[in-house]
């Protein structure tokens, strides 16, 4: 009789425990939610022997939200705003200058979810890219300017696809996220603009908080 009791107490104990886990466990919810942070950001593919870039820092946000495919999958759009650039230094007519180019995107990333428990998702998935402004920052012993560029005066590309993969701390209703994207095309267009040419490689880190 005792060990009768013992293991239905047992066996009551790991219910109430799986009972309690999905309570909890909210994969299978729609999910809406925003988030902040920074992004770090270079480039590469470039071309050009006097050009070389150093990474700079610059904004990351915007929302997201995630459509469930059963417990372990989902598709989690996103629309966020990213600043991207690089920083340069060179010599022009004897005199040593430093640039600093920053690009503001509205990206658009479609992303794959692999959920393999509730604190943990992998997101990987393509990104579409619209460049929304640019500023040039140019600093000599001589003079220094800071301008934001007319895109009408070169031929740069605005709409540029290319890939994300990351990974999402899920802590309820708080996320912490790192993400890591490349462009897949080049920023010159057809190639006739008079800028370098490079694809953008940029990383995120954020913090979100999300509502189901």
């Amino acid at each position: 009789m005792r060990k009768i009791l013992i293991v239905s107490t047992l066996m009551f104990s790991m219910v109430s425990f799986v009972k309690a886990q999905d309570e909890t466990d909210n994969r299978d919810k729609i999910q809406f939610g925003a988030r902040i942070g920074a992004s770090y950001s270079n480039v590469y593919d470039t071309q050009g022997e006097d050009f070389d870039a150093d990474a700079t820092l610059g904004f990351s946000g915007g929302a997201f939200v995630m459509f469930p495919i059963g417990t372990f999958f989902g598709l989690q759009p996103e629309v966020m705003i990213n600043q991207k650039g690089y920083q340069a230094t060179g010599n022009l007519l004897l005199n040593s200058y430093e640039m600093k180019r920053t690009t503001t995107f509205l990206e658009i990333p479609l992303l794959f979810a692999i959920k393999p428990s509730e604190f943990i998702t992998i997101l990987a998935g393509p990104q579409y890219s619209y460049l929304l402004k640019q500023t040039d920052k140019f600093t000599s012993s001589t003079f220094s300017y800071q301008q934001e560029q007319e895109f009408e005066q070169d031929n740069i590309r605005k709409n540029i696809f290319g890939l994300v993969a990351g990974i999402d701390i899920n802590m309820k209703h708080v996320v912490l996220g790192g993400r890591v994207g490349w462009d897949m095309q080049t920023n010159r267009g057809d190639g006739t603009a008079s800028t370098p040419r490079y694809k953008n490689l940029s990383g995120q880190l954020t913090i979100g908080y999300k509502i189901y």
